[in-house]
């Protein structure tokens, strides 16, 4: 009966916790699939590439400011709590997300239609700068022992979720509300959804414990002691950031650009391309636990090598195949296979990156890697569409995911040889 209410509550503790993510991944998904209407509305002009580009780059300045609230959030969480400190980001991303929802467009109010837009960008690139940093040291200090892969994994599985659910709404509305009307005003119905959601996620949060292994810390290092602990394990940071550029890039080319790249790119139906990101989202969400949990058995490293290899070799031919004989059928069984990569890789990589960052610093240093990578992953969209425009092979964003997939291999081979020669030095002494 113990174990099955404590089983209980971890699952709520869990629910709590991702909750943010679920959020921000939500409403950063929507920007992907209504990208077109978006751009549109905001940044209107005579060359649809043109305005598509603005669009892009306006995803990708939320980006820009992740390492800035990275640095900026994460000592204050390291210095005042967990909980504390989810709170505020949710708060931060809330607002965010409002300004996107209910700006007017172009039309109204002119030039600032756009510069709102992006002002909700970056406040939630501001706060998304610690969220998922905060969420992945939360699951690892309330994690079970020997099961902090698995805890940790449902940080990433969180956002899956976010991403089914936004893909389902934006497939019921083409299919129920009329083109002209989803590019007058149906586009925005999902953000209002997004912003409904929020008082309910606040309760959840509210209730939220502090980590045990939080309170036990008698020291709580204060901004300048914090930025020095980060600043002398600098080579842990930038180790962080190159294993972290795999993930974001694969993430976000198989969910956020799957249906602009599926409808755009490829022309097939945009509910075909919907369909297969609720597709790509499942197989994420039943990967990442898995992953994570193989992950405390045989550890980290040998998955992190393994699916940057496949990766490596596969991206480039996996998607060159799709682009040749586009069909629905075909980017469904491309998609899935790089849904595959990215889980396997991921549901070890997030673990491992709170276990390589010293624990006073954890939150800071664990968020600065992951949001400096992320100025990358984040402009996959951008860096997708030049590169299909400029080279005319609409199969050339598997050369991005191989690229960063060359640069996790690398950083995850520098970063365990490192704590090879850390725990080596530390028997000799």
């Amino acid at each position: 009966m113990e174990a099955t209410t404590a089983r209980h509550g971890k699952f709520r503790t869990v629910l709590q916790v991702t909750s943010g993510n679920f959020l921000e991944m939500f409403d950063f998904f929507l920007f992907g699939v209504y990208a077109s209407y978006i751009a549109k509305a905001f940044f209107p002009n005579a060359s649809e590439f043109v305005s598509l580009m603005w669009t892009f780059l306006s995803f990708a300045a939320g980006f820009a400011m992740r390492p800035i609230g990275a640095l900026v959030l994460g000592p204050y969480i390291d210095r005042i709590g967990r909980r504390k400190g989810l709170i505020v980001t949710l708060s931060i991303m809330a607002c965010g997300v409002v300004l996107i929802a209910f700006t007017p467009d172009y039309a109204a109010i002119g030039l600032a239609a756009p510069l709102l837009v992006v002002m909700g960008r970056l406040l939630q690139g501001f706060s998304a700068g610690v969220e998922l940093g905060g969420v992945s040291v939360y699951l690892s200090e309330m994690a079970t022992p020997g099961h902090k892969g698995f805890y940790v994994a449902w940080q990433s599985a969180s956002q899956q979720v976010a991403i089914i659910f936004a893909a389902l709404i934006g497939f019921a509305i083409d299919k129920l509300i009329a083109p002209a009307d989803v590019a007058a005003w149906g586009w925005r119905i999902p953000f209002v959804i997004g912003c409904l959601i929020v008082p309910l996620l606040f309760v959840l949060r509210r209730t939220l414990q502090e980590t045990e292994e939080f309170l036990a810390r008698v020291h709580r290092p204060g901004f300048d002691e914090i930025a020095r602990t980060l600043a002398i394990n600098w080579t842990v940071v930038l180790g962080g950031v190159g294993m972290v550029v795999m993930t974001t890039v694969s993430f976000y080319l198989i969910t956020v650009y799957t249906p602009s790249f599926g409808s755009k790119v490829l022309h097939l139906a945009e509910t075909d391309s919907l369909l297969v990101t609720i597709a790509v989202g499942a197989s994420n969400f039943i990967w990442l636990p898995i992953s994570g949990a193989l992950s405390d058995r045989i550890g980290r490293r040998p998955i992190l090598i393994a699916t940057t290899l496949l990766a490596l070799v596969t991206a480039y031919p996996a998607l060159s195949w799709l682009a040749r004989d586009p069909s629905f059928g075909k980017m469904v069984l491309i998609e899935l296979w790089l849904s595959l990569l990215y889980a396997w890789y991921n549901g070890a990589m997030v673990v491992a990156l709170t276990e390589v960052v010293p624990a006073s610093v954890r939150t800071s240093g664990f968020s600065l890697a992951y949001s400096l990578a992320t100025t990358l992953g984040g402009s996959s969209l951008a860096i997708s569409t030049w590169l299909i425009r400029e080279t005319g092979d609409k199969a050339s964003p598997g050369w991005w995911m191989s690229f960063a997939a060359l640069v996790g291999l690398a950083a995850a081979l520098a970063v365990y040889a490192g704590k090879g020669r850390t725990a080596a030095a530390a028997r000799r002494a």
